[in-house]
């Protein structure tokens, strides 16, 4: 699996992990639902600098 198509993965996973956290916030635990949500926000910080660091280097050529 080439690095791109592995990136894209973690961005979806990422973002339906946020979206399912969201939605279900009342039916998490109260113990659960602090990390789960530092968790989620971490992996979305990280989404959003894999998206950022695919546009910035879109245009380069490989070696």
């Amino acid at each position: 699996m080439d690095p791109m198509t592995s990136s894209i993965i973690f961005i979806i996973a990422a973002f339906c992990l946020g979206a399912v956290v969201i939605m279900k916030r009342d039916a998490i635990p109260q113990k659960m639902r602090r990390g789960l949500a530092l968790f989620s926000i971490a992996m979305i910080a990280f989404a959003f600098f894999l998206i950022v660091y695919a546009l910035f280097t879109m245009g380069a050529e490989k070696a």
